[in-house]
């Protein structure tokens, strides 16, 4: 398969990141089955490997909490016409994180901050999202028109749920479909997990991480019933694309992995299809006003 312009409209990629380990390492990388990864990534990389598959604008996503990172994704998004959003990281937890967010905003390239997002799914409390620091902390990003990526696992979707419940003035945009067990066929309860969260109205998905949760050997039809959930539970409308370049890589190519995503909606209409290709990704990120 050979990605390309899309007849649906432009395609935003609403999930990449970029990295270089000579000013932070990524421990992560240390994980089983990551080796391809453990090397810098910069958007120029990104930049050919976007036109070449017909991607007009990108949201990048931050990759470790760490204070630092964030300033240097906005200046970049700043100085970058492909790169319109920056789900960027800041400590929730903190008594000033309100302050920090209006720091953030106010930064060079800071126009381009849409979102928030923390490693949810390293934390050993299942309930982390329930916190009262933490809620105080998804307030501050509400109040400054900010949406919240989850990036979680299945057993952490039910506090993903009462989160969303406690903030209805916040859009909660939930990371590669909360990463359900591909690999193993298996689809409850992660289904019903996200058909729970789903029916709140503050809640959008990434059509992203699939390959990666799949693994070696995976093929459109073992993603299928993934997608087709997700699809079913929020509707295009609240459904964008993703790549998770470079993290991707280990399972797929970048426009192998656009072109998935255009098989699995492929039936839908034409509107459709140009909102979970680009149009949801606008209109929840706001990224039309940060060209």
């Amino acid at each position: 398969m050979t990605a390309g312009p899309d007849p649906a409209g432009p395609v935003v990629d609403a999930h990449h990141h970029v990295w270089d380990l000579a000013v932070r390492e990524q421990e992560w990388l240390a994980a089983p089955g990551l080796a391809a990864l453990r090397r810098d990534f910069p958007v120029e990389e990104l930049r050919s490997e976007a036109a070449a598959a017909g991607v007009g604008a990108t949201v990048l996503v931050q990759t470790v909490t760490v204070a630092g990172e964030t300033p240097e994704l906005l200046a970049l998004a700043g100085g970058d016409p492909l790169v319109r959003g920056v789900v960027g990281w800041t400590d929730l937890t903190a008594p000033g994180a309100a302050d920090e967010v209006a720091r953030l905003v106010a930064l060079p390239g800071g126009n381009r901050l849409v979102g928030i997002r923390h490693q949810v799914q390293g934390e050993p409390d299942p309930r982390w999202l329930l916190r009262p620091d933490v809620g105080a902390g998804l307030a501050a990003v509400a109040a400054a028109g900010l949406a919240y990526d989850l990036v979680v696992l299945p057993h952490q979707l039910p506090a993903c749920v009462r989160a969303a419940e406690r903030h209805p003035g916040l859009t909660f945009v939930l990371d590669h479909l909360g990463k359900p067990p591909v690999a193993s066929g298996a689809v409850e309860p992660w289904a019903s997990a996200v058909r729970a969260l789903a029916a709140l109205p503050n809640t959008v998905c990434k059509l992203s991480g699939l390959v990666t949760e799949a693994g070696p050997g995976w093929s459109v039809e073992a993603l299928r019933p993934y997608a087709d959930t997700v699809l079913d539970a929020f509707g295009p409308g609240r459904l964008m694309y993703g790549s998770d370049w470079p993290v991707c890589l280990v399972a797929s190519s970048y426009g192998e992995v656009l072109d998935t995503a255009r098989e699995l909606v492929r039936d839908l209409s034409p509107r459709e299809r140009a909102q979970v290709l680009g149009g949801t990704a606008e209109r929840v990120y706001g990224l039309s006003g940060r060209a």
